[in-house]
């Protein structure tokens, strides 16, 4: 699924899935049902295409749709043909995430970051300070509030921040922390910020 278009030196790659009942947003089911949870990832990611589509407005970037679920003529339906899109493939977090890096800064990125789909506080003037700090420091991180990380920025490929994690835990985000400093990575850190993906997280929802 490889596109035409190139990559510009920044470039931010979205994680997300198909919103489609019953495989999305599981852990919120038992509360808002299959279509309602399905609804809250479809609403969640349209909420942050828009911030996105905003950011490039304040700062040339090319954007990468990194989803499951669907296939490609359903993502190009609900989110439109002006995006990049590839498929997250096998393996953990981790795995797909270190391999979507891997991948842009093969092409002509020098700063990428990516940020899922859970986060609807994030607005287009955090992800543009990310960038602007991701020109000083070698990794940018955005801590959820349930101890995960709602964003990460490189310079570079670093495949150690992505391996024996337990994703989903709330240790995700010290750890990559302390390996980030065994790696003497500077790191520049945004404000913290919930996500949603339990219960809990729907007291915090936007309207």
């Amino acid at each position: 699924m490889k596109s035409a278009k190139q990559h510009l030196t920044q470039h931010l790659i979205i994680f997300t899935r198909y919103p489609e009942p019953g495989k999305t947003k599981t852990r919120l089911i038992p509360v808002l049902g299959d279509i309602g949870a399905a609804n809250l990832q479809k609403q969640m990611t349209e909420q942050t295409i828009l911030q996105v589509k905003e950011l490039q407005k304040l700062t040339k970037l090319s954007v990468e749709i990194r989803f499951t679920g669907g296939n490609l003529e359903k993502m190009r339906n609900w989110l439109g043909n002006d995006l990049l899109y590839q498929f997250q493939d096998e393996g953990d977090l981790g795995q797909r995430m270190e391999r979507s890096l891997v991948n842009a800064f093969n092409q002509t990125a020098k700063q990428v970051i990516i940020i899922g789909t859970d986060c609807p506080a994030l607005n287009s003037q955090i992800l543009l300070t990310a960038f602007e700090k991701l020109q000083v420091f070698n990794l940018v991180l955005g801590p959820a509030i349930d101890g995960g990380y709602y964003l990460i920025g490189l310079q570079k490929p670093a495949a150690e921040l992505f391996t024996n994690i337990h994703w989903g835990t709330a240790e995700v985000f010290a750890k990559t922390v302390e390996i980030a400093e065994e790696l003497n990575l500077s790191i520049g850190y945004l404000p913290s910020l919930a996500d949603i993906d339990r219960p809990e997280d729907l007291e915090s929802k936007y309207d």
